[in-house]
């Protein structure tokens, strides 16, 4: 097996940490970057806050070596009191961290953005993520959150609809660069942060976490994350994959009343 490295934001924990465990036995190398340091499954460690533009640039300028991929993972949850922060870490900062990667990539790399289920209500909200895309500095969120009269739930959302349609907006101009981008939209993993989750989505979540017989686990999103990674989906460009347990369809079939297309309806 040929080596590659890759980079993991969010290396400390959850899907991260598993992202660079599975990375690690596959016989790669993994660069990671956190707010929190760690030295488990990754051969170098960076800190990286995306909160800061100077940790952003110096955490970029750190890196010594070609990279294969990069996979934007760390992301703050749906917390009261965190709004400014969501929208920054979540998407400003990922945004900004992985322009200053791009010299970083290889031809043929791959990057892979982690977005969410809560993101897929992108078709509403795409007026108001052209405009939270508009921002240049950190100073002007505030203004934005008020103006926008949003709350730490709607930035979540808000965070995740702008990485699946970054990634969209993204994708040609990564093919002409040798490059891909993808993102996943995990739906309920059991993670340190699932309760924020639990408490900001309430009885909708419970519900869908019921219906698909449990939560997901953080290595079961980090094993599509390290195959988007791979030369072995090298054809997936600019799409966005749901990773829910079938979350998403139950709430489609409901909608659409789907109910007459089942096989149990035909015989």
């Amino acid at each position: 097996m040929t080596q590659s490295t890759f980079a993991v934001t969010g290396v400390a924990s959850g899907i991260g940490a598993e992202l660079a465990r599975i990375l690690k036995a596959q016989g790669h190398s993994v660069i990671g970057f956190d707010i929190r340091k760690t030295q488990e499954n990754v051969d170098r460690f960076i800190p990286l806050d995306l909160n800061d533009a100077s940790s952003i640039s110096a955490a970029a300028a750190a890196v010594d070596r070609p990279l294969h991929g990069l996979c934007n993972n760390a992301g703050l949850p749906p917390r009261a009191g965190l709004e400014e922060a969501i929208l920054q870490v979540n998407f400003l900062g990922t945004r900004a961290f992985t322009d200053a990667m791009l010299p970083h990539l290889r031809e043929g790399g791959s990057i892979v953005n982690m977005a969410s289920r809560a993101g897929h209500g992108w078709r509403e909200g795409v007026e108001q993520v052209k405009r939270l895309a508009n921002l240049k500095r950190r100073e002007q969120l505030a203004n934005f959150i008020a103006s926008e009269n949003i709350d730490a739930t709607r930035c979540y959302n808000l965070t995740k609809e702008a990485v699946i349609l970054w990634t969209v907006a993204e994708a040609e101009a990564m093919v002409g660069q040798g490059l891909r981008v993808n993102s996943l939209s995990p739906g309920g993993i059991s993670t340190g942060i699932l309760g924020d989750f639990q408490k900001a989505f309430g009885a909708a979540m419970a519900r869908n976490v019921e219906r698909a017989g449990r939560p997901g686990t953080p290595d079961e999103i980090a094993e599509i994350a390290a195959f988007l990674l791979s030369s072995a989906s090298n054809w997936i460009k600019g799409t966005d994959i749901a990773i829910d347990g079938g979350m998403g369809a139950f709430n489609q079939s409901d909608a659409m009343d789907l109910q007459s297309l089942r096989l149990s309806q035909s015989n």
